[in-house]
């Protein structure tokens, strides 16, 4: 069970200003506008409507008429023309593959006044899925590790982790796709939106983008400020991205969001029986994984069982699931079924994509000290999970990246809508309220009294909705930052 995808992937989550030498007005040397000829999509992205292409983006921005790569690119006209004002970019998270995420929105009930306003457009990230792919040949137990790193028990899980996290940053460095790795990054994705934007031939583009996405969105409108008409960001990282601070955060959001899986299951104690009070399920958290840590049932030990907890926390529906789960875990009793559908058909090139691109956004500690101290200061503070996110990442023995990051900031039109869940697992509300600061009057943010990773439509609380829904249609946000009450059940 430590290596099943269902765990694994249900944890995957998650300069200011153009490069040197290439002006913000510069015309692409990529695919031309007008050239998208629209067609079927591939078989894994095949939807009702829904159209794809593939269009031609620079590798290294520095020189955009040197080599070429492909971008996987997907529309879900609106069929409305009356209606129709542009497009809207969109990006699921991860990095991962976003192309058939158009129809995603729409399973999830994006309101048809959206539908009827955009041709929402999906696209694969560079080095993943349909676009030009990356590869650092990742073993089965290498791809087993999501978004988020192992539980460090001690200095010597932290120690084996470092030496794991070295070797896959080293097959990252000597892989067949190595020379394309120093232009990868969430700057040079935001870049390659802004080719698509130029294809599709607009003057702007607006966006909706969640959890990483939100990192993305920001950077795109620092970068191109002029083009960006409507940007929603939902499920917000930590400003300066994907970073070890980010990492950090994820102690904080399972400290949110824990408490909400602990009233259900003390409200279904006659079921479940791991605790009357939510206090007593709290203390059967401590207690499960303190005896795994010591003695593994059914393959799960306590490392494994605290990150199933954490991953599966992600939405409500799963609450019954981890219930089960802890009560196998606790009786004796066969585990569940786990969920073992969605996973990527080719695992190596989503981790590795997410490595090509993350790692380069910013400079992370290389002293195995530091993510020691890290994990012993934050166990102390977040015993929950603190020594999950203070742990070691292969960004740790990273090369030097081909530009510096790029710097979000306040300057440019106020067209930013930010979503927040008060309790999100994932993009904790205290990573969300630093991009918030640094987004300064560009900015509103709707927070929302409601638990898991993602606001809009998902929650499905009226009062975001009518947020989110009233800014992509007709330009207006709240006039001051605003909070939602949960909804009513």
């Amino acid at each position: 069970m430590k290596k099943t995808w269902s765990i694994a992937l249900a944890i995957g989550v998650l300069g200011a200003g153009a490069l040197a030498g290439v002006p913000a007005g510069a015309s692409p040397a990529g695919t031309p506008p007008g050239a998208v000829h629209w067609g079927p999509c591939p078989a894994d992205a095949t939807a009702p409507g829904l159209e794809c292409s593939t269009i031609k983006v620079p590798l290294d921005y520095r020189n955009p008429g040197g080599t070429q790569i492909d971008l996987a690119i997907s529309r879900l006209a609106s069929k409305n023309p009356a209606q129709r004002r542009g497009v809207l970019l969109t990006n699921p998270g991860g990095p991962s593959s976003g192309l058939k995420f158009p129809t995603e929105l729409v399973t999830a009930k994006l309101p048809q006044s959206v539908l009827d306003s955009y041709d929402l457009i999906g696209f694969d990230p560079r080095g993943i899925g349909h676009s030009t792919p990356v590869t650092c040949d990742l073993t089965a137990e290498q791809q087993a590790v999501g978004n988020v790193p192992p539980y460090a028990r001690n200095a010597a899980d932290v120690a084996m982790r470092a030496d794991q996290s070295k070797a896959i940053a080293q097959q990252c460095a000597t892989s067949k796709t190595a020379s394309m790795l120093p232009f990868f990054s969430t700057a040079a994705v935001a870049r390659d939106m802004d080719r698509i934007r130029a294809a599709l031939g607009e003057e702007k583009t607006s966006f909706a983008g969640y959890s990483w996405g939100t990192y993305l969105g920001a950077v795109y409108t620092t970068l191109f400020p002029e083009r960006s008409d409507r940007i929603l960001l939902d499920s917000n990282l930590h400003a300066t991205g994907w970073d070890f601070a980010n990492d950090r955060l994820f102690a904080q959001g399972m400290d949110d969001r824990f408490p909400d899986f602990a009233k259900f299951a003390a409200a279904q104690d006659s079921t479940y029986h791991l605790g009357s009070t939510p206090a007593l399920v709290t203390a059967k958290y401590f207690e499960l994984a303190a005896r795994l840590d010591k003695t593994p049932a059914q393959d799960v030990d306590g490392p494994t069982f605290r990150m199933l907890t954490y991953g599966f926390l992600f939405n409500d529906v799963a609450m019954p699931l981890v219930a089960k789960v802890w009560q196998a875990l606790d009786t004796g009793r066969p585990l569940p079924q786990l969920p073992g559908g969605g996973a990527p058909s080719d695992v190596d090139n989503l981790i590795s994509g997410r490595y090509y691109l993350v790692c380069n956004d910013s400079q992370w500690p290389r002293s195995v000290g530091t993510y020691q101290a890290a994990v012993a200061l934050d166990r102390l503070r977040h015993p929950m999970f603190g020594a999950a996110g203070a742990n070691v990442q292969p960004c740790a023995f990273w090369s030097k990246p081909a530009e510096p990051p790029v710097r979000v900031g306040d300057r440019g039109p106020s067209n930013v809508l930010m979503l927040q869940n008060l309790r999100d697992p994932a993009t904790p509300l205290a990573g969300a309220l630093q991009m918030r600061r640094a987004l300064g009057d560009r900015a509103r943010m709707v927070i929302v009294d409601a638990g898991g990773h993602g606001v809009y439509p998902y929650v499905a609380n009226p009062c975001a909705d009518a947020a989110a829904t009233a800014f992509l249609t007709t330009g207006q946000r709240p006039e001051h930052d605003l909070t939602c009450a949960a909804k009513s059940r």
